[in-house]
């Protein structure tokens, strides 16, 4: 088993990153391997809804970080994605990068649980959790809860650690994952597999 967790903030090895690495030492101690993807510092094109993904397959037309994610998602078990917590609410680089990333590949995350992690100075915590939280749920994803909402607390690394809350917050987050991803495993053992979905029905109000 494995899961990826994604690092949407421009500091590599900042508050963000200390959030992900104690859900990954949870994730480890419990047999899981991950992964963090760090999202880097140079540009991320928005979705422009072009279709081209669905139209010609292979992903989204640019060919960036987002498509090298999205094959990495087709054999991945589950998801984490964290991000700083910018005017309450995810980073511009983690939004973009998950509408072109959903939008062009979210059947091979769909099934699959995931959470979300934000890291903030003071506030806006809980705005950007909800809002990452609404790509799982547009995606039949389950999404893995904690003892509390998935935020740390502090204005670097240091800080980040000595939120004694915030990082059992993680460590509980990832044991969950990790029960989770056991529970599907032994499901499927047993017969128990992703419930067929119905050909998509969209309607738009309008007359």
């Amino acid at each position: 088993m494995k899961v990826l967790l994604v690092n949407g903030s421009p500091h590599e090895e900042g508050c963000t990153w200390t959030a992900l690495k104690e859900v990954a030492g949870a994730l480890e101690k419990n047999g899981v391997q991950t992964e963090i993807i760090w999202l880097g510092v140079g540009e991320i094109a928005g979705c422009i809804g072009c279709g081209a993904c669905a139209r010609e397959g292979g992903g989204c037309f640019r060919r960036d970080v987002v498509n090298e994610f999205v094959e990495k998602a087709a054999s991945a078990d589950g998801f984490v994605f964290g991000s700083p917590v910018h005017y309450a609410a995810a980073s511009g680089a983690l939004t973009a990068f998950m509408d072109r990333a959903f939008y062009s590949g979210g059947g091979n995350m769909a099934g699959k649980p995931a959470a979300s992690v934000v890291s903030c100075r003071r506030g806006g915590a809980s705005a950007a959790f909800d809002q990452i939280n609404k790509y799982f749920t547009i995606n039949c994803m389950p999404v893995i809860s904690s003892q509390y909402w998935n935020q740390v607390h502090g204005n670097s690394p240091e800080q980040v650690r000595q939120d004694e809350e915030g990082m059992q917050t993680m460590r509980t987050l990832g044991n969950n994952m990790a029960w989770i991803l056991k529970c599907i495993e032994a499901g499927r053992e047993k017969g128990i597999c992703f419930p067929e979905r119905e050909p998509v029905v969209r309607t738009n109000y309008i007359r």
